[in-house]
């Protein structure tokens, strides 16, 4: 654990190497001991270097050793007798298993947890791509056909995989990398990390939030209220593990591409409605071999109910052409494994709804804050090394926030130069 060798005061006004060490001095980092051999550079010290590569918003590791050549002072307050080579820095990332700063990033969010600092009440969850160094990314470099060919491993980096990712500007596109995301689970009202992970960019991310759920649950005893989530993550599993597991309210956008007809709401029956507002009528269930489950359609009431088409009337309010091109008029199919009520329960359209969910752009606002840490620009490869990079920013974060919280408390804990720069 790193121990500061300066003499510090109370004084706001600290001095830049000061602020350094108010901050080391959060990380809780568990050094080796080395019986044999040349002993390398101590944890510690690599770990409070790259976490000082992030807060000053250095591009890669050669500058962060050219850096530490030049500010010898800089370099003490790391915990180095003589600065790192870019090379060892390099291997370092690699080879470093990533429990390690699990352990740093859990001891964290544990000590801001305990002084109030999150409350974990409200969660957010997303995902960002974080390129790898390939001339595959390299729009300048020679493009063949195979560029972005899912099939391809690439010679350079391995592990990458493609991924996609939209761009806003003006019209949207949708744009093709090889590369890495990274997952997180964040407090949306402190919009500090809770969870990370970083997984090859073709990895769906909704197939990792349960996960991060439960560890965040099993690590830290959490009960949050609510879990705010884009589209992505519109999924009968996911919803009914947060209703029903964590006892939560799933605040998830719905997804236009479910089901075949995306206006189908479900009513507090468990039966869809239809756009003319009627409840539909069952048509029994059926089993889908190529899928092993078991679906329960449904039918226009109007079309299936003699009695109900004499009280409503025999032709479709909404005039749907389905109604005329189907015997069965509009039709729908629901899996008979999951609770359609859970689902029929959220109000998509309340301003509770609509307020919790604009709560979901504190992950957004989280990686446009680790874009300035460079993780969105890596200068490494490989998905150890990249993995190890991702969760040194998110440690940089949080252990700003839990120096501001303990020494600064009056100072913004989201923004790194309110804490540094006074």
């Amino acid at each position: 654990m790193y121990e500061p060798n300066l003499i510090f005061t109370k004084d706001t006004n600290l001095s830049y190497l000061r602020r350094l060490e108010l901050v080391f001095s959060c990380l809780d980092i568990p050094d080796k001991k080395y019986h044999t051999g040349r002993p390398p550079y101590p944890i510690s010290a690599m770990v409070n270097a790259l976490v000082f590569k992030n807060l000053r918003g250095l591009p890669n590791l050669a500058d962060l050793s050219r850096e530490l050549g030049c500010y010898p002072a800089l370099s003490q307050v790391c915990g180095f007798k003589s600065f790192p080579s870019k090379e060892r820095f390099s291997h370092f990332l690699k080879y470093t298993h990533n429990e390690i700063f699990l352990h740093i990033k859990e001891n964290l969010v544990k000590e801001l947890l305990r002084l109030g600092e999150i409350k974990a009440e409200y969660l957010s969850t997303d995902s960002c791509p974080v390129k790898s160094p390939v001339k595959e990314n390299n729009p300048k470099t020679y493009t063949t056909e195979n560029r972005f060919d899912k099939n391809r491993i690439l010679k350079s980096d391995k592990e990458a995989r493609i991924g996609v990712y939209i761009v806003h500007s003006g019209d949207k596109k949708i744009q093709f990398f090889w590369g890495y995301r990274n997952h997180i689970v964040n407090d949306a009202v402190s919009e500090l990390p809770l969870a990370e992970i970083t997984k090859p960019a073709n990895v769906n991310e909704a197939t990792l939030l349960i996960s991060q759920l439960e560890y965040l649950k099993k690590t830290f005893k959490i009960s949050p209220k609510a879990i705010a989530a884009d589209s992505a993550f519109d999924s009968h599993t996911i919803i009914e593990y947060i209703a029903k597991e964590l006892k939560a309210k799933p605040v998830i956008a719905k997804n236009p591409r479910r089901g075949a007809n995306p206006d189908i709401k479900i009513s507090r029956k468990g039966a869809p409605v239809c756009l003319a507002g009627f409840e539909m009528a069952s048509r029994g269930r059926c089993y889908e071999k190529d899928r092993n489950r078991i679906r329960h359609k449904f039918v226009c009431p109007i079309k299936r109910s003699r009695r109900f088409a004499k009280k409503v009337g025999w032709f479709c309010p909404w005039n749907h052409p389905n109604f005329y091109s189907n015997k069965f008029g509009c039709t729908t199919n629901l899996r008979t494994d999951v609770d359609t009520s859970i689902r029929g329960s959220i109000d998509y359209g309340s301003q509770t709804f609509k307020k919790i969910y604009a709560m979901r752009t504190a992950s957004e606002r989280i990686f446009s804050r680790l874009a300035v840490f460079s993780m969105q620009r890596s200068s490494i490869k490989g998905l150890n090394a990249t993995s190890n990079m991702c969760s040194l920013a998110h440690i940089a974060i949080l252990a700003v926030a839990l120096a501001a919280a303990k020494h600064d408390p009056e100072r913004k804990i989201r923004l790194i130069k309110s804490f540094f720069y006074v």
